[in-house]
């Protein structure tokens, strides 16, 4: 069902998209934050929507609060939505950048990424995602403490950023502080807890915990 809903999401991006797939076509930003507390979830899929499609990073929290939504494919389009308004600062230059950034962090350019994402805080840094993005790519490049101060910043500006919370479970985990690493994921899944494999992960580090244990006992 996760594969279906997330294979449609391509067609549902735009606003008008609604009118195509059976989701109440919505027009205005009005309606739609009227939308997100219908009691009818097509209702607020769409107004979910149009907020991913048109509203910058200072909506995310409205979309967040949809991640514990009763609906399946509403919690599936928040989860998309919040990530495209998270990375939205409103500044084009700071967004170009970001885009350019996140492109050479996929083709595992990491002294080039992080480069282009300093320039992102140097133009907006009260970007949350410039910093969440430089955390991502020092940690791929291997600089954990780095990373670990740039998801402090990302907390500062967006305390609901479930990436930047998994990302301290990652860190944490790599520096074998496991039951820190368990604290940050689980502070992620209590904002997301659509996060797939987190609870896998969790109980993973657990069993890791009491082998090690078992060793010195």
């Amino acid at each position: 069902m996760r594969k279906i809903i997330f294979f449609l999401l391509a067609a549902l991006l735009a606003p008008a998209a609604s009118a195509q797939t059976g989701l109440p076509e919505i027009k205005t930003r009005a309606a739609a934050l009227a939308a997100l507390e219908h009691a009818d979830a097509r209702h607020r899929a769409a107004g979910v929507l149009y907020i991913g499609s048109t509203s910058l990073a200072a909506d995310g929290p409205l979309l967040v609060e949809r991640l514990t939504d009763d609906d399946p494919v509403v919690r599936a389009f928040a989860e998309h939505s919040v990530w495209r308004v998270w990375s939205r600062s409103g500044n084009p230059e700071a967004d170009r950048l970001l885009a350019a950034g996140i492109e050479e962090m996929e083709l595992g350019l990491y002294t080039e990424a992080i480069h282009t994402f300093s320039n992102v805080i140097e133009h907006q840094p009260d970007f949350a995602e410039g910093w969440n993005k430089r955390a991502t790519a020092l940690f791929l490049a291997g600089d954990l403490r780095r990373s670990l101060a740039d998801c402090d910043e990302v907390m500062k500006r967006n305390p609901q950023h479930f990436g930047a919370l998994s990302g301290y479970g990652q860190i944490y985990f790599r520096l074998r502080e496991y039951e820190k690493s368990i604290e940050y994921f689980r502070r992620a899944l209590a904002v997301n807890p659509n996060l797939g494999g987190v609870e896998t992960t969790i109980r993973g580090i657990e069993k890791l915990m009491r082998e090690k244990r078992g060793r010195y006992i």
